[in-house]
């Protein structure tokens, strides 16, 4: 069985058929998936569909490509989560997006402040985080080793180097493969998840995001994870079926238990 560590499952891409998509995963062997939140809007999507199906997990967090009010949104999500305590297994989906179109002053400064809340917020409820990170893993460790996360989390679609995995590893991070590392040109991620530890990795899909090599212009799902273990088997020479088990016991254990 597997686990979807990163799905937008409560996103309108899905309305037209999200029983189905959800069957078909499961027929798959996907068995649990994490959905994360991304602003203050969809807190209680989130929660109101994990709350359908047992094997669905909610994150709450606070994407940094979005607006935020940083006193109120951090205010509000400290509140959902509080209410949803016990049902809710992670801070997510935060961080820091260095991307030209969001590093205008004052939005660095926006994202800054509410990433620090939300790690704030993680010690406060005892929570891992989901990291979003892109041109900004420096920046993003940085603050994690100022928080000191006791139950550190995953760094979703892990783009990095070798030596930034090994840091995120130190602190106790796990590194989120999905469908990026299947397409031609990902050489440094196949390097990285052909020779690091397979107990760091954990497999997501970011669906409907991030399609798989191939498959690019389509919807993401769920099932696709069963893949992207396919992928991370092909290039450490191992069965999939050991992959799966490994990266899933992995998530579990930081996630679930």
């Amino acid at each position: 069985m597997l686990i979807d560590t990163h799905c937008h499952l409560d996103f309108p891409d899905f309305d037209p058929d999200r029983e189905a998509v959800i069957r078909r995963a499961r027929s798959a062997g996907v068995a649990q998936i994490v959905v994360p939140s991304i602003t203050v809007d969809n807190l209680d999507r989130v929660l109101q569909l994990c709350g359908t199906d047992p094997q669905l997990y909610p994150a709450l967090g606070l994407h940094p490509c979005f607006k935020h009010d940083p006193e109120n949104d951090l205010n509000l999500l400290d509140k959902a989560l509080t209410r949803a305590q016990g049902k809710v297994i992670a801070v997510g989906e935060i961080g820091m997006d260095f991307r030209p179109a969001y590093t205008n002053p004052d939005q660095l400064r926006a994202q800054e402040r509410v990433f620090e809340g939300q790690l704030q917020l993680a010690r406060a409820h005892a929570l891992p985080v989901l990291i979003h990170a892109v041109k900004a893993h420096d920046q993003v460790l940085k603050r994690l080793r100022q928080y000191a996360l006791p139950r550190g989390g995953i760094v979703h679609a892990f783009s990095g180097s070798e030596q930034q995995a090994r840091e995120y590893a130190k602190l106790g991070f796990k590194l989120g493969f999905g469908g990026g590392l299947t397409h031609e040109r990902a050489h440094r991620l196949h390097r990285l998840a052909e020779t690091l530890p397979l107990e760091w990795l954990v497999l997501e899909t970011d669906a409907p995001d991030m399609p798989l090599q191939g498959r690019q212009g389509e919807r993401n799902e769920p099932c696709r994870v069963v893949d992207v273990a396919a992928f991370v088997a092909e290039l450490r020479g191992l069965d999939t079926a050991e992959v799966a088990a490994v990266t899933s016991d992995t998530a579990a254990r930081l996630l679930l238990y």
